[in-house]
C-alpha cells in the first residue's frame, strides 16, 4: 500500500495574541487611541479615560469602564486587552515575602519581589533587564547572560502584578501595603535609562498608580555618566551598589569599576541634582566575610562619604547556590555599624527577607536560563552518587 503526505496541509496557527495596553503610559495611550482612529483632538481625554481605568482602578475588563462610550468600549475590546503578563511562579516566604517570576514573553522571565514593613509600610523590587552584564561576583543575578531590557510596561506590569495580588485597586492614599518601590532587582537600571524613566514617569503618575518619586529608589553599580542624567529625568532617590572602599578590591568583586573607577563615580554622584539630609544617598555595601569587613575598610568607608549627604545600608550576605562567599560574623557586621554610626552616618544592618525562596537581595536569578547538557549530566551524576531520585 501507498501511503503519501500531503505537506500542504498544516494546522492553523495560533491566533496572535492582542496587545496589552495594561503598564503603558499616557502618551503610549494617546498614541494608541490615534492608531485606532479616535479623533486626534479627543484622543487624549480617551487615553486619561483609559489610564484611570487602567491605573487607578485596575480593571482588566473594558466593559468596566463605564464612562468611556459603548462603542468605543467594543472596539477597543476587539483590539487590545488589559491582562498582564503570565505569571511563570508565585512564591511565599515564611516572613511574608511574596516573589513573582513574570514571563514576558518565550525565554524571557523577570524576577520582582515584594518586601512588607520596608519604607513606609512596604517595597516592591522591580527588574530593569533579564540577566545583567555586570558580573557582580556575590551576585546570583550576575551569573545570568543579559537576554534584554524591559519595556516601559512590562516594568510597570511588575507593580500591577503586585497590587493585584496584595488587592489595592483602586488606589488609595490610605492604608497601603505597597508604598515604595525599589529599581534593585534583576539587571542595572542605568544601562536601560530610557525605559526606567518612562516607567517612573507611570507609576509616579498622580491620577494613575500614585506611588510618589520620593518613595522611588534607583539603584546603581557605578554607571557615573549616566547618575547625573537619572536624577535630572526622574527625581528618583539614587541608591549606589558600592561593597568596597577600594578600587582594587572594587575592581574585583563589582567589575565596572574598571572601567569608572570611585574617583569617576564619586564625582558623579556630587553632581547629583537636589541632594540634601532630606534627600540622602543610599550606599549599599554587602558584607562578606573576610573580604570587607574589617574594621580599617569601616573607617576608610566613612572618609570616602565625606561631603555626600548619606546613609549606608548593611547587607549581610544572602547565599545563593555555588556562591564564593560567606556572610560576615553578625558581630564583625555590628562593629562595622558602629563606626560608621559614630562618625553620624545612619547604617541599619538590613535584615535578610524572603531567603527560603531565594528572594533576598542578590538571590535574584530567573529560571529562563537554560541549563547546558553537561550542566545536567553534572547534577544527575552529583544526585546519582548522594542517593538522591531524579524527577
Amino acid at each position: 500500500m501507498k501511503i503519501e503526505l500531503d505537506l500542504s496541509r498544516r494546522p492553523d496557527a495560533a491566533p496572535a495574541v492582542p496587545p496589552s495596553l495594561a503598564g503603558l503610559s499616557l502618551s503610549a495611550l494617546k498614541a494608541e487611541m490615534e492608531a485606532m482612529g479616535v479623533d486626534p483632538k479627543k484622543s487624549g481625554m480617551r487615553a486619561k479615560q483609559l489610564r484611570r481605568w487602567i491605573h487607578h482602578f485596575g480593571t482588566q475588563d473594558f466593559a468596566d469602564m463605564t464612562d468611556v462610550a459603548k462603542e468605543l468600549r467594543a472596539q477597543l475590546a476587539e483590539r487590545y486587552i488589559l491582562t498582564r503578563p503570565e505569571i511563570a511562579d508565585h512564591q511565599v516566604s515564611r516572613d511574608g515575602t511574596q516573589k513573582w517570576l513574570t514571563r514576558f514573553g518565550p525565554g524571557i522571565e523577570g524576577e520582582s519581589v515584594f518586601i512588607p514593613d520596608v519604607g513606609k509600610a512596604g517595597a516592591l523590587c522591580v527588574s530593569s533587564q533579564v540577566g545583567c552584564t555586570l558580573n557582580c561576583t556575590f551576585c546570583h543575578t550576575g551569573t545570568q547572560k543579559l537576554v534584554r531590557n524591559l519595556t516601559a510596561q512590562e516594568i510597570v506590569a511588575q507593580v500591577l502584578i503586585a497590587r493585584d495580588e496584595l488587592g489595592e485597586w483602586p488606589t488609595s492614599t490610605e492604608n497601603r501595603r505597597l508604598t515604595n518601590i525599589v529599581f534593585m532587582g534583576m539587571g542595572e537600571p542605568l544601562y536601560n535609562l530610557d525605559n526606567v524613566a518612562e516607567a517612573i514617569d507611570t507609576i509616579s503618575d498622580g491620577d494613575g498608580i500614585a506611588i510618589g518619586r520620593r518613595r522611588i529608589t534607583v539603584s546603581t553599580a557605578g554607571v557615573a555618566p549616566k547618575i547625573p542624567e537619572l536624577g535630572h529625568r526622574t527625581n528618583a532617590a539614587l541608591a549606589i551598589s558600592l561593597h568596597s572602599t577600594n578600587d582594587d578590591l572594587r575592581n574585583e568583586i563589582v567589575p565596572i569599576n574598571r572601567k569608572y573607577d570611585l574617583q569617576t563615580l564619586f564625582e558623579a554622584i556630587r553632581a547629583y541634582p537636589d541632594l540634601s539630609n532630606s534627600k540622602r544617598v543610599t550606599f549599599e555595601y554587602v558584607m562578606l566575610k573576610g573580604v570587607n569587613d574589617t574594621l580599617a575598610e569601616a573607617r576608610d568607608l566613612v572618609r570616602l562619604l565625606k561631603g555626600v549627604p548619606a546613609k549606608i545600608n548593611l547587607i549581610p550576605f544572602n547565599p545563593w547556590p555555588g556562591s564564593p562567599y560567606e556572610c560576615s560574623d553578625w558581630e564583625t557586621i555590628e562593629e562595622f555599624a558602629e563606626v560608621l554610626n559614630r562618625a553620624g552616618y545612619a547604617s541599619p544592618i538590613r535584615t535578610p527577607r524572603g531567603r527560603d525562596i531565594l528572594a533576598a537581595c542578590g538571590q535574584l536569578r530567573s529560571e529562563s536560563v537554560k541549563k547546558s547538557a553537561a550542566e545536567k549530566r553534572r547534577e544527575a551524576l552529583e544526585a546519582g552518587s548522594s542517593g538522591q531520585s531524579l524527577t
